[in-house]
């Protein structure tokens, strides 16, 4: 199985991306958001990846967080949910927009993405409603998660080649909204919150205010989560 592949950009198309790891091609499939964020040909590149095969079928999708990857993973287990369907709602939504999305049991913005019925979408948001505080809680710890160099490290070719000539990018740091979540959440959790009524309420405070830190996170939710009347 590849969990992960390091290497340059040969080459990009609409929906996948040619990784040249030392020499050896491996097509990749990714969301449009994904798609986006991919670095120039020549440059250096890294993404998580899940692999499926299949008797008439073998292919790889990237990820650019392991949070991505889990929802994908988590996504294709529900039943008509496909790895094309998985990739439309991450790329409508992000990784982000998912948890929140499930997490308040939003399927409407679930069904925004293109191919997703009403009914797959509420089937997506009744199976998964209990994974999304996992998933959240992944949210401080991706650049720790793998063993490893960063996704944006640059990978030496087996032989010397003509680079680039630019300055590599610095390694990405775990995305602030996704780490102040994660730490709204877990402090939720010891404070006593169900993990799906802690999850609700820091998904809806983050979605009020996507610039929060978690101090205003936890704040916002505990005032969700008090008593009515």
């Amino acid at each position: 199985m590849i969990g992960k592949l390091s290497g340059r950009v040969d080459y990009k198309a609409l929906d996948h991306i040619l990784i040249d790891v030392r020499g050896v091609g491996y097509l990749v499939y990714c969301s449009d958001r994904t798609m986006a964020t991919l670095p120039s040909v020549g440059e250096a590149v890294a993404l998580y990846t899940d692999m499926v095969v299949r008797e008439d079928l073998m292919q790889l999708y990237g990820f650019t967080s392991l949070v991505e990857k889990e929802w994908h993973r988590l996504l294709t287990s529900v039943q008509g949910v496909g790895a094309k369907v998985s990739l439309a709602i991450l790329g409508t939504l992000g990784p982000e927009g998912v948890s929140r999305a499930i997490a308040l049991g939003d399927w409407a913005s679930v069904k925004a993405a293109k191919g997703v019925g009403p009914k797959t979408a509420q089937r997506i948001v009744l199976d998964l409603k209990d994974k999304a505080p996992g998933v959240m809680a992944m949210g401080g710890t991706i650049d720790q998660a793998m063993d490893g160099p960063a996704l944006d490290a640059v990978v030496e070719p087996a032989e010397p080649a003509a680079k680039p000539n630019k300055t590599p990018r610095k390694p990405k740091a775990p995305s602030g909204a996704a780490a102040a979540s994660a730490g709204a959440l877990s402090a939720l959790g010891n404070l006593g919150y169900g993990p799906s009524d802690a999850a609700a309420a820091v998904a809806e405070a983050a979605g009020n205010n996507p610039e929060a830190g978690e101090p205003e996170l936890i704040r916002a939710a505990l005032r969700l989560l008090a008593p009515k009347g």
